[in-house]
């Protein structure tokens, strides 16, 4: 975790083994949740420590409601992958998902599920992670860093990591467990939103479906590996025929991006 106090889940992808004996270095790849709160020492901090572009993933309404504060120096790149609303609701209000979600107690599971396939199967989804592609090949610095997010950093940038780390060859079992961590990062705001909603009235299948909706699941991983492996041939596959990643972009990522 990455010592930031107007922010959550902000987290290093340094260090992490690949299946051929290299790690990804560090100060090359942060992934975090949205920057709107970022504090001016929040922003120096990125800043000192590398970052040098900031890679937005949030559809144009999460964008307008609350804009990165992009620290001096570091390059802002809008790649939203959904077309135009926040398909993840982690950037809806109580009241919106409580008209949603009191009734089904898998209504939030199922949402879920749904969104993940989508990340893999919509064209802005397939058009954002290719440009986050052109942007990590552009970062050809040492200590320089590319950092991406969406509103909770969990989601779009959970697939965003995926992707990356697939694609320098970081062990499967590791990338779903830097997935998997996002739910210790957001614990406890989950908790305090889910005693808040109670105290509030809100039933028990609407704390359930809120917690679906703010955490990670493996069920939402595996269903978006589902697609890639059933419609795509394999994640190696999707890289290359849809990402438009190819072999000589993975070598000069493994370059860059590893040790």
């Amino acid at each position: 975790m990455l010592d930031v106090t107007g922010g959550i889940n902000f987290r290093e992808l340094g260090g992490y083994p690949t299946i051929d004996g290299h790690t990804v270095k560090w100060h090359k790849l942060v992934r975090t949740a949205g920057l709107a709160d970022l504090t001016p020492a929040d922003q120096q901090h990125l800043s000192n420590y590398g970052v040098v572009t900031d890679v937005d993933f949030r559809s144009k309404d999460e964008q307008r409601q609350a804009p990165d504060k992009v620290p001096a120096g570091v390059t802002y790149r809008f790649l939203p992958v959904f077309p135009a609303d926040d398909e993840t609701d982690a950037s809806a209000t109580q009241e919106e998902l409580a008209a949603r979600f009191s009734k089904n107690d898998q209504a939030g599971h199922t949402h879920m599920l749904d969104v993940y396939r989508q990340m893999i199967t919509l064209q802005t989804a397939q058009d954002a992670y290719h440009d986050f592609f052109a942007t990590l090949l552009a970062n050809d610095q040492a200590d320089q860093a590319v950092l991406f997010h969406c509103t909770a950093g969990k989601d779009r940038t959970g697939i965003g990591a995926f992707f990356a780390m697939s694609a320098l060859g970081v062990d499967p079992q590791v990338i779903r467990q830097d997935y998997l961590l996002t739910n210790q990062a957001v614990a406890p705001r989950v908790d305090r939103q889910a005693a808040e909603a109670k105290a509030q009235g809100l039933n028990d299948t609407f704390v359930t479906n809120m917690r679906a909706l703010y955490t990670v699941h493996a069920d939402y991983f595996d269903a978006a590996m589902k697609i890639i492996n059933t419609q795509y041939g394999g994640t190696q596959d999707y890289l290359h025929d849809v990402l438009n990643v190819s072999n000589g972009d993975i070598k000069d990522l493994k370059k860059l991006y590893l040790d």
